[in-house]
């Protein structure tokens, strides 16, 4: 008995359970003698982090612009920031038509109060689309 495991446990040297596998299976952090063999073959692209390693760096930030930098950087009339979410901080007093991606209820509300009219793309998409149907 323990001829095949030469004194020590059976379960680390009697068959292949401490070399990790066949192939690249174990080369791991500490696989050092695999790691000739890897880079050879692989180079130093197989170890380390790949690709989007967070949901977080996947989200698409959203434009924003305030009724203030409206109000101070444009004239009164139509303006088209269809890529921009409108915030309400600051106040309006002159009458804008504004065509944008969203709006926030106090910046949709103080737009209306002076008079002007706050547009979503979307719903400027679908009027364009039920205008050409009437044309056509």
């Amino acid at each position: 008995m323990g001829r095949r495991t030469q004194g020590h446990s059976a379960k680390l040297h009697k068959g292949k359970g401490s070399r990790g596998g066949k192939g690249m299976s174990g080369s791991g952090k500490r696989a050092d003698q695999k790691k000739t063999k890897v880079l050879k073959l692989y180079g130093k692209r197989y170890f380390g982090k790949k690709g989007i390693t967070s949901k977080k760096a996947a989200k698409k930030k959203v434009k924003v612009i305030n009724l203030e930098e409206i109000g101070k950087n444009f004239s009164p009339g139509e303006i088209d920031l269809s890529e921009y979410k409108i915030l309400g901080k600051g106040d309006v007093k002159e009458k804008f038509i504004i065509l944008a991606k969203a709006f926030s209820k106090s910046a949709k509300e103080k737009i209306e109060k002076a008079g002007g009219r706050a547009i979503l793309k979307k719903i400027k998409r679908e009027e364009d689309k039920i205008q050409e149907n009437k044309k056509s």
